[in-house]
């Protein structure tokens, strides 16, 4: 069904407790945590809609392995997303080539993210999409080297 949202989804850790921790330090509601199974739950977004949840497994350490997602946020979000998680102690990652200074381009839908990791290795991102034309013949770009590509045409 092209209209269904991604209600769920999982990603895996090696110490449930300490993951717990740092999915709570990014602001997610601890939901419910299952300690025979080794889950824990969190809601995104407004608890009282419960639209969309994560999951977090603790399985073996050979049996682990990185996943990634991405967490949508408004442009206004975006740009506040370095001194967030400067405040909570989490490292932008560099991702494409290019340093986490500012917002990293994907030409091709276009959107804005930054990258960076949970304690596990997991690749996290934060997310906006941005208004304009796809040009994915620039590649992965900075936004200011976005905002000069799309301002030379008239775009914005």
């Amino acid at each position: 069904m092209k209209n269904a949202k991604l209600y769920e989804t999982h990603v895996y850790t090696r110490n449930l407790e300490n993951a717990i921790s740092f999915y709570q330090k990014l602001d997610l509601e601890l939901a419910y945590v299952i300690n025979e199974r080794r889950v824990a739950f969190f809601w995104l977004g407004d608890e009282a809609i419960k639209e969309q949840m994560l999951g977090v497994w603790e399985i073996p350490a050979e049996e682990f392995r990185r996943s990634h997602f991405a967490f949508y946020v408004t442009y206004e979000e975006l740009v506040k997303v370095p001194e967030f998680l400067a405040q909570k102690g989490i490292q932008l990652n560099p991702s494409f080539g290019l340093d986490p200074t500012e917002p990293i381009v994907h030409t091709w839908m276009p959107a804005a993210s930054y990258y960076f990791s949970d304690l596990d290795g997991n690749s996290l991102e934060y997310v906006t999409v941005l208004d304009g034309e796809p040009k994915p013949e620039i590649g992965a770009v900075h936004l200011s080297t976005w905002r000069n590509a799309i301002n030379k045409v008239g775009n914005r």
